[in-house]
């Protein structure tokens, strides 16, 4: 005597072990990670346009103050429109060359927004204008925050490509087409957790 099994109940094993295999080979964790990935890459770019909109008063505040250097105030307002210019979408962090070319923007604004700091230091009267005091604050908060977005979405592709390195899941993930995602690249590593210096010292009263 023969038993036959229902396709549906078949059908229901089937599904069952195609969820075991798929959650064994890293299935799951690739779903989670990718996840984490996009959430850390959001937030370092709600930060990079936290800055971005705080530049245009910076510099109108800086444009107040007779004589100053409008080379580093030139470089400032270009970095920042050439940093804008580039179009920050998730899918940003899939496109190795559209990556490097944002990260090298907002590097060089960065290193715009120092320089003008820095020479904000030869004008006592910036540097005792309450509304350009308070515009530093904020931009040095801000700076402060790119720093830890950037952190944990360094950690998330860190976690993200060894996943999609390692066997077995290197087999899921070339089934999946999940592929090794961009990250950010410093010649000094020191530089991913250091702000832009901003001063606070106020002038000697006279």
């Amino acid at each position: 005597m023969t038993f036959s099994i229902p396709r549906r109940l078949l059908g229901a094993f089937a599904a069952i072990a195609a969820a075991l295999a798929l959650g064994g080979c890293g299935y799951n964790d690739f779903q989670r990670l990718d996840e984490q990935t996009k959430s850390a890459w959001s937030e370092v770019l709600n930060q990079y346009q936290r800055r971005a909109d705080l530049i245009p008063n910076i510099v109108a505040t800086v444009k107040g103050e007779a004589n100053f250097e409008q080379e580093t105030l030139t470089k400032v307002v270009e970095a920042r429109a050439k940093a804008t210019s580039i179009q920050a979408t998730p899918e940003l962090i899939n496109d190795p060359a559209a990556f490097q070319k944002f990260q090298a923007a907002q590097g060089e604004l960065s290193g715009a927004l120092s320089r003008l700091m820095a020479v904000v230091e030869n004008y006592p009267n910036l540097k005792a204008n309450q509304g350009f005091q308070d515009l530093r604050v904020q931009l040095e908060g801000t700076e402060n925050r790119i720093t830890v977005a950037r952190g944990r979405y360094v950690k998330a592709v860190q976690d993200y490509n060894v996943l999609t390195r390692s066997f077995p899941t290197n087999l899921t993930a070339m089934l999946f087409s999940y592929k090794v995602k961009e990250n950010f690249t410093v010649q000094n590593e020191a530089q991913i957790s250091q702000p832009p210096a901003v001063s606070f010292d106020k002038p000697a009263s006279r």
